[in-house]
């Protein structure tokens, strides 16, 4: 299955205000540089917990159908089936009913269930599913822990930008990442 981001976060689950304060930084001189790594650091939290933090709208692509009536999404949270299409031989795109599937929350990673199982042919890419996920549109609905690794990897980050060549040269995250991540990690599909 494919994955692609179609809109992205609308904020950053913490503030350029709270990195400065964690690092006890004062003045803007860096405040682009940090910026950009707030940014970095989400989308590696995100990577390695495969979950979206801030809500974001997705397009799941399937080439076909599974064997059941169950289809797992590699999206996670999520917040919402937005739209299942699937294209016919002919390229003609065949919206689905949303009283024909269910979304299965509980399930991790998350995933749909469909009343049946489509029986026609697909075209490559046939299935299209638009899915919202995260933990909501505000940074307070992102869990502390995963909040804590960002700041905790900006910090590490800004601390060693000159670290080339050294023995942190290899140190992507900061001792205490992987705790503050694994709870929250989704086994890949």
């Amino acid at each position: 299955m494919t994955a692609a981001l179609i809109t992205g976060p609308a904020i950053e689950p913490v503030t350029l205000d709270e990195v400065k304060a964690h690092l006890r930084l004062d003045g803007d001189a860096d405040d682009a540089l940090l910026a950009a790594a707030i940014v970095s650091a989400r989308i590696h939290v995100e990577v390695a917990t495969r979950r979206a933090l801030i809500t974001q709208a997705w397009r799941l692509y399937r080439d076909g159908w599974p064997r059941g009536r169950i289809v797992e999404l590699p999206v996670t949270p999520l917040i919402s089936i937005d739209t299942v299409t699937l294209y016919d031989m002919a390229g003609v795109p065949h919206v689905l009913d949303p009283a024909g599937y269910r979304l299965d929350r509980a399930a991790v990673p998350g995933r749909i269930v469909f009343a049946s199982r489509p029986a026609a042919a697909l075209y490559e890419n046939g299935i299209e599913i638009d899915v919202t996920a995260g933990y909501g549109p505000a940074a307070g609905d992102v869990p502390a822990p995963l909040r804590q690794a960002i700041l905790m990897l900006v910090a590490h980050w800004y601390e060693h930008r000159g670290a080339v060549g050294s023995d942190l040269a290899g140190w992507v995250a900061p001792l205490g990442f992987q705790a503050l991540t694994a709870p929250y990690r989704v086994h890949a599909l």
